[in-house]
């Protein structure tokens, strides 16, 4: 088989800028455009559509790719492995370049063993590339190997005497490999049947933690600002080159950059969504942008600075997030740009294009996000679909307005990212946002009840003790006297013997079946049953040095009051489970929370 360039010319491309994970991408990419015609076309396809990737299990072993695609003829399989060449257009699919095969296998390893077959081929065929061994006549080894079963298919890409460096990071890096993929494949995970298995694991797509689509605040006490804002805006139609992809004027024939005359009329559209995450991070905030469902761009930041194109080069002014640069940001995205024309490395946009500036536009607008800002430039006000999300939520103030969960004091970001990270790995009790929403209702209540009780205070800054011992039932008495809770009048002291009534007294009458006492445990379960989480309170409490207890809060929701060992109300109740593990019950209509606002 003949491949061009030479192999030296090849170990050259292995040495362009390459990370691990976009090399196994870039064969993904390929696997998965096969997928996406047959996909299509409607055909149903034996074997589903499924990618394995294995990685070595040493600095001395291989990685291995294996599609259940179509397969390929011999003649197909030259103009695969042959740099600069690639059978794909420029605009339906993930593989761009022909020469991502050849950057990303010469950058892995020093041979390449490429087998396919197709549904009804008696074996399979293939190449071997050993940069080592190819001369100057351009010839790789033709290989075969039996085929056990006729009906099998598609192609297995099988890389050797790995890079050390590169091999050692697939040896150890499994877990992150799986996260970035699943990350730059989500769109395509959720919308297609595809399935991508590395070292043994299926890939899940990494989604967006954010708020539901029906949450909104209440800017200025009269505009609703939704934090989920879809946008779907088509462009007029252009003509675009099926072999360079350049875009033309609509009056050509021909292709004004390389002269192809397959020249076709193509849909032009910015499409997706921006909305708010439900917790706020120093880094994992922005909008991915993506190009027919593959993610080009991830936790982009650029929309969030002004660039002033009336000043001087580089004159570009931060805007987001100025007031919460401690705590990171919290608006997200995804906007879906096919029609965008992007770098070799898949890693941007072209953003000197003028479909990639048309996009921003469209997202961002023309004028400072920051109102004052932009009224001192003269411009009008900035409405476009990111203007409307940072007017709205560009603070961090716990509560409703801008929809931050607290604990009726201050925001709870700690706790907000630990669920993030919950929701991340699947648990179902996070999956949607209910947690975060009931610890903004919940931070409301609390700050309200505060504003009360501050209000009804009797002396200012000093505890009213005689009302805290009243709100616990105590009524003013002494701990420990024989009328306080723990040794109450109804009750008798461990010893003592029971007092025969005076004259013209009762005795008191025996228990009866249809009084029966309930049991504690009758107790937690109807308090389980008639009880909320109560999110900002669960949590892990304890030291590194003792160990920590695992606490679920639950708040009572429905009317009477929680009660201790000895029956008597009490504002807290803890239940030990098993392990460490313990439930508290909340009332929250205990008087000690309705006067103190604790």
């Amino acid at each position: 088989m003949k491949i061009t360039p030479s192999a030296r010319v090849l170990r050259m491309l292995g040495e362009i800028e390459f990370d691990e994970w976009q090399c196994i991408a870039e064969l993904i990419d390929n696997a998965f455009d096969d997928f996406t015609e047959i996909h299509r076309s409607g055909t149903p396809w034996a074997g589903g559509y499924r990618v394995s990737v294995e990685l070595p299990d040493s600095a001395q072993g291989q990685l291995v790719i294996t599609d259940t695609g179509r397969g390929m003829t011999y003649d197909r399989l030259e103009r695969a492995v042959r740099a600069g060449w690639s059978g794909n257009d420029m605009h339906d699919k993930l593989g761009l370049f022909g020469m991502g095969f050849n950057v990303s296998t010469a950058r892995l390893g020093k041979r390449t063993r490429v087998l396919t077959t197709r549904q009804g081929d008696t074996e399979w065929i293939g190449v071997e590339i050993d940069l080592d061994r190819i001369g100057d006549d351009f010839e790789a080894e033709d290989i075969t190997e039996p085929k056990a079963d006729p009906n099998e298919h598609g192609t297995r890409i099988v890389i050797s005497r790995l890079h050390p460096t590169r091999a050692r990071w697939l040896q150890k890096n499994g877990s992150a490999l799986r996260n970035i993929l699943g990350q730059v494949y989500s769109w395509i995970f959720l919308n297609r049947p595809f399935e991508l298995w590395v070292g043994g694991f299926q890939v899940k797509p990494v989604r967006h933690c954010r708020w539901g689509d029906d949450r909104s605040v209440l800017y200025n006490n009269k505009e609703r600002i939704p934090a989920y804002i879809e946008i779907d805006q088509k462009l007029e139609n252009g003509l675009a080159c099926g072999d360079c992809g350049q875009w033309q004027l609509t009056d050509r024939d021909a292709c004004e950059d390389c002269g192809s005359d397959r020249l076709t009329v193509r849909e032009r559209r910015v499409h997706g969504w921006l909305g708010i995450q439900r917790y706020m991070h120093k880094h994992d905030y922005g909008i991915d942008f993506l190009r027919n469902g593959r993610k080009i761009l991830r936790w982009d930041k650029q929309l969030f600075t002004w660039r002033n194109p009336d000043g001087a080069v580089g004159n570009e002014e931060p805007e987001y997030p100025v007031d919460l640069a401690h705590q990171g940001g919290r608006i997200i995205g995804e906007i879906h740009l096919d029609h965008v024309p992007v770098t070799y490395q898949k890693d941007a946009f072209e953003y000197g294009d003028r479909s990639w500036r048309s996009a921003v536009e469209i997202v961002r607008g023309v004028a400072p996000l920051l109102p004052q800002r932009a009224a001192n430039l003269e411009y009008e006000e900035n409405t476009s679909p990111l203007a409307l999300l940072f007017k709205g939520y560009r603070r961090n103030d716990a509560g409703l307005r801008y929809l931050v969960p607290g604990d009726g004091r201050k925001p709870i970001h700690d706790d907000t990212r630990r669920w993030g990270h919950e929701f991340h790995r699947g648990n179902p009790d996070y999956q949607t946002d209910e947690r975060w929403w009931q610890a903004v209702v919940d931070h409301e209540a609390t700050k309200s009840r505060g504003k009360n009780a501050k209000a009804a205070a009797v002396t200012p800054g000093k505890p009213d003790e005689a009302a805290v011992m009243e709100a616990l039932g105590f009524d003013g008495a002494e701990i420990g006297s024989p009328s306080s809770p723990a040794t109450g009048p109804d009750e008798t002291k461990p010893g003592a013997q029971a007092q025969p009534p005076k004259d013209g007294e009762s005795a008191p009458a025996a228990p009866t079946p249809e009084k029966r006492k309930e049991t504690r445990q009758e107790r937690v379960t109807r308090y389980m049953e008639n009880s909320t989480t109560y999110p900002s309170l669960s949590r892990s409490f304890g030291h590194p040095r003792v160990g920590f207890v695992e606490v679920e809060a639950r708040r009572l929701t429905t009317v009477g009051s929680l009660t201790d060992e000895n029956l008597h109300p009490t504002p807290v109740l803890l239940d030990q489970r098993g392990g460490n593990t313990l439930v508290a019950f909340l009332d929250l209509d205990h008087p000690i929370f309705q006067r103190f606002g604790a």
